[in-house]
This record gives structure tokens, C-alpha cells and sequence, in this order.
């Protein structure tokens, strides 16, 4: 006979318990830790919360005691492991910790604040050595009071709000004005972006920067179409369709990121439209240069990041304490195949 167990429930974060009990994180800690200068009446409140919620601190509680003891180990939490551009990154990071015999500890974000969080969290109770991020929640601040003042922090492909860390991304901003320029150089003037959500760092720059483009030319942002909230393929194959069975469809499309270009490709050629509107995709997708017409895009350099990244976190290691921020911006490449170079129809 097999035996069914029911699902465990998702583990309970300290910033779960301080919420719950409307104090920060670090009243938590120091209740846990039986640490002075917390009135009676709050400690008393923080722990009927850790019970409420069951939390379990001792693990948490083992590590804020932590020596200076190396672990050999780091966490990383990329957007998704699945996703071929967050699979190189984690790729080129584990090749620079693997030369210093150092494990890498790697977890999905999936774009959930909550999940962000409790990644965190779980790192920190594993007792890594430093933390290399991909955020999503609107602002890092919860780190100060959940990681210890030693632990090195890079955030990678996006930038933090409220917390002063080294961070390594794209040039963003440059890359979607680049491809939106590619598509008015060839005379399009109705466009149309594509992006994730906007509460996502890189959606929000990628959109400045396709406006910017428009400015540039002198276009109307009114006359352009931004589509927002398309998180993957699906979606934004829905919105292409859409976007073109309307009435002053545009001629020319950004996309925002791959899995949204994937979507974009797959609706073109549905409809047959994929030899008269043109596309240009920000991050290259797998076999973009075998369709025809092939895939131009703006490509990101994921390898170059995550290494990057990872050695900027090494050497924060190596100097035994926390350097002073530094924001490290890569480059992108346009490559042109085809699909960004279609001419928008004579009127």
C-alpha cells in the first residue's frame, strides 16, 4: 500500500513572525537570542507570534552567534534556474567557485517578493559565506537586520533599493534604446514594447530606454504601445496576437525579454505576419539565427555577468570584510538577422 503525505507547508520567515507581531526583524533576533533592551511587553508579543505562526529559530538563532568560520559555500537566487539566461549565469559562477573548491547553493526567485525573503533566510541559516541575488521585492532593506555585518552581498541582473551592496547588470537602459532605434532607423513609427511587470528593475529600465528612443526621433510616446505584465511566453503570445488584429497595428515590435520574444515569434508566425513586422528581442533565445527570417536582438552577455559577479564577491571574501559598493554594468550587443531589419509597409 502506498502512503499519501499531505504537502509541508511553505516555512514560516522571521520577516513573517516580526510582521505578524509589528516590529522589525532585528526585536525578532534579539528575543530569540534573549538579548537585552527589549520591554517585556514586545518580548512577550514576538514570541506568542513565533508560536502563533510556528516558527522555528534555533537554527536562525545558531547563526546570528556566527564565528568567522568558513563554510565553503554561497547562495544564489536567479530569477529561475530553468531559464536559459539565469542557467548561464549560474553556470559561470559555479566555474569561478569551483577553481576555489567553494559550493554553490542555488534557489529560484520565480519573481515573488515572499520568495525572495525566505531564500534569504535560508541561505543565511545554512551559514554561506556571502550571497549573490536576483531581487524582485521593492526594496532590500529586511537585509541589514537578516544578514550578518560580514557577509558580502552582489546582487546580479537588477539593482537593489535600500541597501547599499556591489551589483552587476546589463546596461539595460542603453539596450532597449538601441533596439528601439534599430526599428525607427528603418522607418517604423508605430512600435510596440513588450515587457514583464513593472515592479521588476530591468522591465522599468528597458521601457526608459525605449521612450528615450522615441524622443530621440522625435516620435510621440503616445503612438507607441507598451504592454506590461507579460511574464512568459503564453502571455505574450496572446498580446502580439491582439496587438495585431487591431486597427493602426504596429509595424514593429521590442521585445523585453526572451521568453516574451519566444511568445512574440510564435504569434508572428500563427498569423503568417513574420516577413512584414519586424522584431527585435532583448536577450538572444536559443536557435534565433536558424528561423527564418532569423531573430535580431539586443544579446546580453549572462556569462560575463555571473563571472563578474562572482568575483567581485570572492574578492570582498578575500579582503575579510565588505567593500565599498560598485555598480559593474555589461555591455550588449545588437546582432542583426533579419527580423529587426523588415521595412515597415508603404503607405
Amino acid at each position: 500500500m502506498t502512503s499519501l503525505s499531505a504537502p509541508k507547508p511553505p516555512r514560516v520567515t522571521i520577516r513573517e513572525v516580526a510582521r505578524h507581531a509589528g516590529v522589525g526583524i532585528k526585536t525578532v533576533s534579539r528575543v530569540v537570542n534573549d538579548e537585552p533592551n527589549v520591554a517585556p511587553a514586545t518580548a512577550a508579543r514576538v514570541r506568542a507570534s513565533i508560536e502563533a505562526l510556528h516558527w522555528e529559530p534555533d537554527a536562525h538563532a545558531a547563526n546570528l552567534r556566527r564565528t568567522t568560520t568558513r563554510t565553503r559555500s554561497v547562495g544564489l537566487l536567479l530569477g529561475s534556474v530553468s531559464n536559459p539566461f539565469a542557467a548561464t549565469m549560474h553556470r559561470a559562477i559555479e566555474d569561478v567557485a569551483a577553481h576555489r573548491d567553494v559550493a554553490v547553493f542555488a534557489s529560484s526567485l520565480d519573481d515573488d517578493p515572499e520568495r525572495e525573503v525566505a531564500a534569504v533566510e535560508a541561505f543565511v541559516r545554512r551559514k554561506v559565506d556571502g550571497l549573490i541575488l536576483t531581487c524582485v521585492a521593492e526594496s532590500q532593506d529586511y537585509l541589514a537586520e537578516l544578514v550578518p555585518s560580514e557577509m558580502p552581498v552582489v546582487f546580479v541582473d537588477r539593482e537593489p533599493s535600500g541597501y547599499a551592496a556591489d551589483s552587476v547588470h546589463s546596461d539595460n537602459l542603453a539596450g532597449a534604446g538601441v533596439a528601439a532605434r534599430h526599428l525607427l532607423s528603418f522607418g517604423h513609427r508605430r512600435l510596440a514594447l513588450l515587457i514583464d511587470r513593472r515592479s521588476i528593475w530591468t522591465a522599468r529600465e528597458r521601457e526608459r530606454g525605449f521612450l528615450a528612443a522615441l524622443a530621440d526621433f522625435g516620435v510621440p510616446a503616445d503612438t507607441a504601445t507598451i504592454v506590461a505584465d507579460l511574464s512568459d511566453q503564453d502571455a505574450a503570445e496572446r498580446a502580439v496576437m491582439t496587438l495585431l488584429g487591431a486597427p493602426d497595428a504596429p509595424t514593429a515590435i521590442v521585445s523585453g525579454q526572451n521568453l516574451i520574444t519566444i511568445g512574440a515569434v510564435h504569434a508572428l508566425r500563427k498569423l503568417g505576419r513574420h516577413r512584414d513586422v519586424a522584431l527585435v528581442g532583448f536577450d538572444d533565445v536559443e536557435l534565433a539565427d536558424l528561423l527564418e527570417p532569423g531573430l535580431t536582438v539586443v544579446a546580453q552577455r549572462p556569462q560575463e555577468m555571473g563571472h563578474a559577479a562572482a568575483e567581485r564577491l570572492f574578492t570582498s571574501l578575500d579582503a575579510g570584510q565588505r567593500l565599498a559598493a560598485e555598480r559593474i554594468v555589461i555591455p550588449v550587443d545588437l546582432i542583426p538577422r533579419g527580423s529587426g531589419e523588415i521595412r515597415p509597409p508603404r503607405a
